[in-house]
C-alpha cells in the first residue's frame, strides 16, 4: 500500500472516471487501473463499482477513501513543514477572486507579491462566487477571495475582513435627501442589483423578498456597471464600502450610509478542506492586510497566523 495508490483512488472518486483520473495524475489509464487493482488485491476488497456509470465507490470503498484523504492530507502537511523549514519557494498559485472584490484588492496584491515574494507565480481567475466554488471543489484553483458564507461543507472559510454595504442613490430619487437611510424603508421598486447580490448573505434588505415583483431589473456583473446604470437611469444600488474611493468626487456625493441594521459583508480566503499550504495562505493574508484599512481586518487575523 502506497501514498501513490491513495492518490489514484482519490482521483477516481473525484472524477468518477478512470481516464479523467489518470489524466489528472499525469499517467496512462492502464497504469492507474493496474495500481488500483493491486491495492484491491492486497486489501481483498473492491473499492470501486466498475459496472456503475459513472464509476462509484462501494460501501467499504467510501470508508477507505475517507482514510486515504486523511493520509494524503497528513503527508502533504509533512512536505509543507519541510519546505517551510528549508525556506523553499512557495511556487505557483492559482488564485480565484470574485468580481466585486477584484478592483480593490487585485492590483495592489499583485504589486505586493511581486515586490516581496518574487518567486511566487500567480495565475488569477476572476469570476462569480458559484463558478469559483466549483473550481475549488474540482481543484482547478488553489484558493479564492470571495464573500462568505458560501454554505459548502467541502470548503474552509478563513475570514479576512468585513466591510459595510452602502447605498449609491441617483440625485432624482426621493431618498436622496436623507443622509442616512433605514434599511427597512428602502424602496424595492427602484433598486438595481448585482448578478450575485447581497440577498443570500444579508436578508435584511426588503427587496430580497420582493425581488422581481415590482419591475424587471438588469442584474449587472460589476459594481462599476451598476453605478453607471444608476447614473443613467435613476434609482439606487447597494455597493461595497471599498468601492467609494474609486468613485469620482461628484459620484461620492451620491453615497448614503445604511442603518437599522447596518449591513456588512465578510470577505474570506476560501480553500478546500484538504488544502495544506499554510505559508501561501499567510502570504495572501499579509498582502490583503497591507491594502485593507486596519479597522476592517478580522481581529483574529490581526493577532494570529493562519493554522490549518
Amino acid at each position: 500500500m502506497t501514498l501513490q495508490q491513495m492518490e489514484y483512488i482519490v482521483a477516481v472518486d473525484k472524477y468518477r472516471h478512470f481516464a479523467k483520473a489518470a489524466e489528472s495524475c499525469g499517467i496512462a489509464q492502464s497504469t492507474l487501473s493496474s495500481m488500483i487493482q493491486k491495492l484491491e488485491l492486497e486489501l481483498d476488497v473492491t473499492i470501486f463499482d466498475r459496472n456503475s456509470h459513472p464509476v462509484k465507490p462501494t460501501a467499504v470503498g467510501r470508508e477507505i477513501l475517507t482514510r486515504a484523504r486523511k493520509l494524503l492530507f497528513n503527508a502533504a502537511q509533512v512536505r509543507e513543514l519541510v519546505a517551510m523549514r528549508k525556506g523553499e519557494s512557495i511556487g505557483a498559485v492559482s488564485l480565484g477572486i470574485v468580481s466585486t472584490v477584484a478592483p480593490y484588492l487585485l492590483p495592489k496584491m499583485l504589486k505586493f507579491l511581486s515586490g516581496n515574494y518574487p518567486d511566487i507565480r500567480v495565475h488569477v481567475e476572476e469570476g462569480r462566487v458559484s463558478a469559483l466554488v466549483s473550481q475549488l471543489e474540482r481543484g482547478d484553483i488553489d484558493v479564492a477571495l470571495m464573500a462568505t458564507p458560501v454554505g459548502n461543507g467541502e470548503l474552509l472559510e478563513i475570514p479576512v475582513y468585513r466591510e459595510r454595504l452602502l447605498a449609491y442613490v441617483a440625485p432624482g430619487e426621493p431618498i436622496y435627501r436623507q443622509e442616512v437611510l433605514r434599511v427597512g424603508n428602502l424602496p424595492a421598486e427602484s433598486v438595481w442589483m448585482l448578478r450575485e447580490g447581497y440577498c443570500p448573505n444579508n436578508g435584511v434588505f426588503p427587496f430580497c423578498e420582493r425581488r422581481g415583483s415590482d419591475r424587471a431589473v438588469y442584474e449587472a456583473g460589476s459594481v462599476e456597471t451598476l453605478i453607471k446604470i444608476v447614473d443613467e437611469n435613476g434609482g439606487y444600488a447597494i455597493i461595497p464600502e471599498l468601492h467609494v474611493p474609486l468613485l469620482k468626487e461628484s459620484q461620492q456625493r451620491n453615497v448614503r450610509a445604511l442603518c437599522d441594521p447596518e449591513p456588512t459583508r465578510e470577505i474570506a480566503l476560501v480553500v478546500h478542506r484538504n488544502f495544506v499550504r499554510e505559508r501561501l495562505l499567510n502570504v495572501l493574508a499579509e498582502a490583503v492586510k497591507t491594502i485593507i484599512p486596519s479597522e476592517m481586518v478580522d481581529e483574529r487575523l490581526k493577532k494570529f497566523s493562519i493554522k490549518l
